[in-house]
């Protein structure tokens, strides 16, 4: 069995329903099993995380970075960083923000910096962009074009129940699934 945690704050609900779609994609793989700790749990479900074979991050995007409460779970993970807890585990993560942009890639980019201190291996979305021709769609995977991990979309004004939109947790799901695929194979590698 591979085991798959996703740490992630979130603020308003959004990021919390794109932890969700990324739960969904990861269980659907055989054999994954799927752990969702909000980080004001983390420390209580510490056990959890050093025994998964993957960590997804997930934060909100706050003003171009990860949340505050984010970056506490990330500095109460010192201890582990010291000890090498997560060294060679894989990890990936997802941002959300009220506008297209966002500077989301910088949350991203803090999130595998954050890994590659821990010695994780950082998981990629793999999907190609789409909503980038004319034939394109705000409907398509990966409509906002991340190749780092996902980048997804909510209206200030809208609740978690429709936004971020189905396209955007579907790419979750995505994330997901690729995590968990490679989770299996991975530990399959150093078995």
């Amino acid at each position: 069995m591979t085991s798959i945690a996703i740490v992630y704050h979130s603020g308003y609900g959004h990021t919390a329903a794109l932890a969700q779609s990324v739960a969904a994609g990861a269980a659907a793989v055989s054999g994954t099993q799927v752990h969702l700790i909000p980080v004001e749990e983390a420390e209580a479900k510490a056990a959890i995380l050093d025994g998964a074979d993957a960590l997804i991050f997930g934060s909100p995007t706050y003003m171009g970075s990860a949340s505050a409460k984010f970056h506490e779970f990330m500095e109460w993970s010192s201890k582990t960083w010291y000890g090498r807890g997560w060294q060679d585990k894989l990890a990936a993560g997802f941002t959300v923000s009220a506008s297209q942009s966002g500077d989301k890639l910088n949350t991203l980019i803090q999130l595998a910096v954050f890994a590659a201190q821990h010695g994780m291996v950082w998981v990629g979305g793999g999907l190609l962009p789409g909503n980038n021709s004319s034939n394109g769609s705000v409907e398509d995977l990966n409509r906002l074009g991340s190749f780092l991990g996902v980048m997804a979309q909510a209206n200030a004004d809208q609740g978690a129940e429709v936004a971020p939109p189905v396209s955007d947790r579907k790419t979750a799901e995505k994330l997901g699934a690729r995590v968990a695929e490679a989770a299996a194979r991975w530990a399959r590698g150093r078995a």
